[in-house]
């Protein structure tokens, strides 16, 4: 029987990009979801980096499961913007009164939000990266930790319906196509999160 490992995470954008990675790693793991554990609570996102956020999302998973918990923590940092959103990406346009918006209505609000902030800035000027930090904490075990980069420029409408949050506003360094313009294979050979987890590969073989 493969080993399992639980993918430490609600956001199902993520969960499909993530198992095609790593479904394309040739693991004999069985990659579990959080739906599989209802009772386990959100992780607040307290740390104030990307790797302090991706380890406590991962060893609080792994405390509550018993299993191996694979966890990251992603964002776009802007060049001009001091490297902003930054680990607030997710939740860059704040909250909205009493409301739970929907994860595509949140998406929209933080992209329009960072488009009207950069709408004074000219093209040379549009730099940023997006940044990843993927975290695997085994029980009993220290956590590993591994990270991940793509270097791009912002673009000023969006473009492309593949991928989500800041994937249509974002051209990877000498394309001119957004990321959302890409399909889920030419996205994961060149993302953040795909360098992440891919670099994550080997160690999630000796758990096997």
């Amino acid at each position: 029987m493969p080993r399992q490992v639980v993918l430490a995470t609600h956001n199902e954008h993520k969960v499909h990009e993530l198992q095609q990675i790593l479904g394309g790693a040739g693991l004999d793991l069985e990659v579990l979801t959080m739906s599989a554990f209802p009772e386990v609570a959100d992780v607040a996102e307290t740390e104030v980096s990307f790797a302090g956020n991706a380890t406590l999302k991962s060893s609080a998973v792994a405390a509550a499961t018993g299993l191996p918990a694979l966890a990251d923590d992603s964002g776009l940092s802007v060049d001009v913007l001091g490297g902003s959103p930054g680990i607030f990406s997710a939740r860059w346009s704040g909250r909205h009164g009493g409301a739970e918006l929907s994860r595509a209505e949140k998406d929209a609000r933080n992209l329009q939000l960072l488009l009207d902030q950069l709408a004074d800035v000219p093209d040379a000027h549009r730099g940023g990266a997006f940044r990843c930090a993927a975290a695997l904490v085994a029980p009993g075990q220290e956590p590993v930790v591994v990270e991940g980069r793509l270097e791009g420029v912002i673009g000023r409408v969006p473009e492309g319906e593949n991928g989500f949050g800041y994937d249509p506003v974002f051209l990877p360094e000498g394309q001119e196509r957004t990321l959302a313009q890409h399909s889920d294979e030419e996205k994961n050979a060149i993302s953040h999160r795909g360098r992440a987890f891919r670099a994550m590969v080997p160690h999630l073989r000796a758990l096997v």
